[in-house]
């Protein structure tokens, strides 16, 4: 019974995570590699090929619906399509050309390039604000250099966002 009397408290101490108090830009943002969708087309033109390819690429799989992407895909290819005659026309009127005008004759289909580039540009910002930033996807056209040869082409490169960390403070 003396000991029922004599009652030992024992302080336990519990080790507890503490939140993470530093700069959030010190943690590391892993994110996975951006998808690359190249040129399949039979012409290029100062490196933006006539169509790209259609078919589903499997790192996007539960990212995005296969029809999405191949609507997207297809309004690209629309825009190529539409531009593809009259770039060919002024190349080959260049080509005949360009011994008289010094190359001066090439710069139609360069500015048509130009402008060719800046639309495709302009609808896939619009498909990122649309549907794809929201499911943490973003698309642009960049130059990337071709695997045998140096010369640059253009491809789409569909780039994975970082998640928001929902447990940093505003």
């Amino acid at each position: 019974m003396e000991m029922d009397d004599n009652i030992y408290e024992e302080h336990i101490e519990i080790d507890t995570i503490q939140p993470y108090e530093g700069n959030s830009q010190d943690l590391p943002q892993i994110s996975p590699e951006p998808v690359v969708v190249r040129g399949t087309g039979n012409l290029t033109i100062f490196g933006l090929n006539n169509r790209f390819d259609l078919s589903f690429q499997p790192a996007l799989t539960s990212k995005v619906a296969p029809e999405e992407y191949k609507a997207s895909i297809t309004r690209i290819n629309n825009i190529l399509h539409r531009a593809l005659p009259m770039s060919v026309k002024w190349l080959i009127c260049g080509c005949f050309c360009c011994c008289c005008t010094l190359g001066c004759s090439l710069w139609p289909v360069i500015c048509l390039r130009r402008r060719t580039r800046t639309v495709i540009e302009k609808a896939l910002d619009y498909e990122n604000q649309r549907l794809y930033n929201r499911l943490g996807l973003h698309w642009r056209l960049a130059k990337q250099k071709r695997d045998a040869t140096g010369m640059l082409e253009y491809v789409l490169l569909i780039e994975f966002l970082p998640k928001i960390p929902l447990m940093r403070p505003d």
